[in-house]
């Protein structure tokens, strides 16, 4: 089990985030959440990698519009978390994301570790977006994140996997082949019968085979690139 901490982004923000794994697992990493907040399956993502060896933070991005915020994946959640998404800036969305990756960096003495990102579908486009506007990431892992193809044509600064689901509606084939077409260094993996969501099993479009399968590529990515 983890737990909350504070943090200061750049601009002098306090905001919290999330803390799984010890200081001295192998393998460092930011997880970005959805657009429902720091919630408890976000936790359990990160205590999830904190089980396969990573040192992880999750910030609470929603901090800077209404702190502890936590929603269901309900019609009230989804469009509580828009209105709250779209009163923070990307700007403002990456100065969080590069302090925690600044205070796993050093956490525990280290003077310099590699550091990875993952993120889940806000998430997943922020982690892609933070891979191609800065160079503090070693590796990046972006799973149905809808607005990558609007930035296909970015480059990313560090090795990049991405996930989709098949039938996720929300994301369309056609945004997915111009993300291939645009990026051909970038691994990309379709799950046919998967839709969007479907690693959170608290979503009724909860796909576990896909999710096993995308959870296992995503691992071992991060460890391949996260080495040393």
């Amino acid at each position: 089990m983890g737990h909350m901490k504070t943090l200061t982004a750049a601009d002098g923000h306090v905001f919290s985030a999330y803390e799984a794994g010890s200081l001295d697992q192998p393998y460092a990493l930011v997880v970005v959440q959805e657009i429902f907040g720091v919630n408890a399956h976000m936790r359990r993502v990160c205590d999830d990698f904190a089980e396969r060896g990573f040192h992880v933070t999750c910030p609470a991005l929603f901090d800077r519009a209404e702190p502890g915020i936590e929603l269901g994946y309900d019609t009230a959640g989804r469009e509580k978390g828009l209105a709250l998404r779209a009163q923070i800036t990307l700007e403002d969305s990456l100065q969080d994301i590069y302090a925690c990756a600044e205070a796993l960096e050093h956490a525990g003495g280290h003077t310099k570790r590699k550091i990875g990102i993952i993120g889940y579908c806000w998430g997943g486009t922020l982690a892609w977006v933070a891979a191609t506007q800065s160079k503090r990431f070693d590796a990046s892992v972006c799973w149905y994140g809808g607005g990558i193809a609007a930035r296909r044509d970015e480059t990313p600064n560090c090795p990049v996997e991405m996930h989709f689901g098949g039938e996720d509606h929300s994301i369309p084939h056609m945004d997915v082949l111009a993300i291939r077409d645009a990026q051909p260094g970038v691994e990309i993996f379709v799950y046919d019968d998967a839709g969007h969501g479907f690693g959170c099993a608290d979503r009724a479009s909860f796909n576990q085979e896909a999710y096993m399968l995308a959870q296992q590529r995503s691992v071992a990515f991060l460890e391949s690139h996260l080495q040393g």
